[in-house]
C-alpha cells in the first residue's frame, strides 16, 4: 500500500506541472532555472531524522519531482521571440 501511495504521489508530482505548462505555457527562463536549482538543493540536502516518516518524505519527494518537471519542461517549452520583418 505504501509503494502505491508513493507511486501516486510522484506521478502527481510529474502530472501537475506538466498540465500547468500545457495549460498556461512557460514563464520566463529564470523562474525555471530557479526551480531546477531549488529542486537540486532539496534533493541534495541532508534532511533531519524527523523527516524520515512517510508523510514528510512524500512531501519532499513531491516537491522535488514537481520542481524538476516544471523547471526542465519550462526550459524546453520556451520559444524565442522573433521580430516580424515588414
Amino acid at each position: 500500500m505504501v509503494s502505491i501511495l508513493a507511486l501516486l504521489t510522484y506521478l502527481a508530482g510529474a502530472a501537475v506541472p506538466a498540465w500547468l505548462l500545457y495549460h498556461f505555457g512557460s514563464e520566463a527562463w529564470y523562474w525555471h532555472v530557479l526551480a531546477l536549482l531549488l529542486a537540486l538543493a532539496l534533493g541534495l540536502a541532508h534532511l533531519p531524522p524527523a523527516f524520515s516518516l512517510l508523510a514528510p518524505e512524500l512531501m519532499v519527494g513531491f516537491l522535488f519531482v514537481f520542481l524538476m518537471v516544471w523547471g526542465i519542461g519550462g526550459l524546453f517549452m520556451l520559444r524565442p521571440h522573433r521580430a516580424k520583418h515588414a
